[in-house]
């Protein structure tokens, strides 16, 4: 993996929010993703006053909580408690009782601006979170490839124009470049290395873009006697809509120089290589273990509108140009661009080449 970091600007402006079609809302419904509870983004954004919340530094988080009528809180406390039960639970109500809103809060900073819902256990003390933001056609997108072919599952719910997603649990990547990566011994960073590069390669086979370290997390576990790390995105709403390849790239990123310095300094050519090529094996197989699913979701999404005509072109030619496929010139959506590049990994797995082809 090269080292080298981009400082020009790789993102356009503010990318457009693209509504949930047809044919995606069907999709939504029929793998059980939609709800017919009415939490509304929109509700939520009637609070009638709000403070802002700092972090245990005493620093301004971005986030202001919000405080809402009393005829407002608690129908929009009643919705919020059953969404929580639909997402963690049988949603059969019957733990409704135990539950409390401890928090709205708002998010000021950034393209999405979400509320993010605290849901507090009375019986045991425990909470947890999960987010309210507005509905996104890439979104959406991005959720269910995350959910097919990567290592994790992820639940989320889409009410009309309203999407509710799942809490992800980590040290925010810029949080732990800054104040945890420091501490890490040698085999951690080199642990870490490994997960970067795996990180690296499953975004750009997915068309994953925009992970600067704020928009992902790192999750530490404990295994006997060491310490291991995983790396997961937390922001979807850049799936396949940019026209630069380079977007769906971590390692391009300024904000990511620390994670390729290390990956420089921690591994060899060789290995980067043979990591690169596990990553693709895994994306390949489960690829193929979710043939039906994934086939629904790419037929909606090739007759979706998520980009411009401009980027559509320019992504296409960069992947044909990258992977000497001239399957990408025949592409006539994004959705036709992740579909190629998912077959022409699926095609290259048993191609003893394969790793020469698709070189980073």
């Amino acid at each position: 993996m090269s080292n080298k970091i981009l400082n020009d600007k790789l993102l356009s402006n503010k990318k457009p929010t693209f509504p949930i079609g047809t044919s995606l809302s069907d999709y939504v419904k029929r793998y059980n993703r939609a709800t017919s509870i009415p939490v509304s983004y929109d509700d939520l954004l009637r609070f009638a006053g709000c403070i802002t919340v700092y972090d245990k530094n005493d620093e301004d988080t971005l986030w202001v909580r919000c405080f809402y009528s009393d005829s407002d809180r608690e129908q929009i406390d009643g919705h919020l408690k059953r969404i929580y039960d639909i997402l963690h639970s049988d949603g059969r109500d019957k733990s409704l009782d135990y539950l409390n809103v401890d928090a709205v809060d708002y998010c000021t900073f950034g393209n999405t601006k979400p509320f993010r819902i605290r849901i507090r256990n009375i019986l045991n003390d425990g909470f947890t979170y999960f987010y309210v933001k507005k509905a996104d056609a890439s979104r959406v997108y991005g959720l269910e490839v995350e959910h097919l072919l990567s290592p994790h599952r992820i639940n989320f719910l889409v009410y009309k124009n309203t999407l509710i997603e799942e809490h992800i649990a980590g040290i925010p990547g810029d949080e732990f470049i800054e104040n945890y990566m420091e501490d890490c011994d040698q085999q951690e960073l080199t642990q870490i290395a490994k997960e970067f590069v795996k990180f690296n390669e499953r975004c750009l086979i997915r068309l994953l873009g925009d992970m600067r370290s704020y928009n992902y997390v790192v999750i530490p576990t404990h295994d006997f006697d060491r310490v291991s790390y995983a790396i997961r995105a937390i922001d979807f709403d850049q799936q396949s809509y940019e026209g630069n390849l380079k977007v769906y790239r971590p390692q391009f990123f300024k904000e990511n120089l620390a994670m390729v310095t290390n990956v420089a300094t921690h591994l060899k050519s060789e290995s980067i290589e043979q990591y690169k090529k596990e990553e693709r094996a895994l994306i390949a197989k489960r690829l193929i273990n979710t043939q039906k699913r994934y086939r629904q979701l790419i037929k909606c999404m090739k007759a979706d509108f998520i980009s411009t005509p401009s980027k559509f072109k320019q992504l296409k030619k960069e992947l044909h140009d990258f992977t000497g496929d001239i399957a990408f010139k025949s592409t006539r959506s994004m959705g036709g661009v992740l579909n190629t590049a998912m077959e022409f990994v699926k095609r290259n797995y048993h191609d003893a080449d394969y790793e020469n082809k698709f070189r980073i």
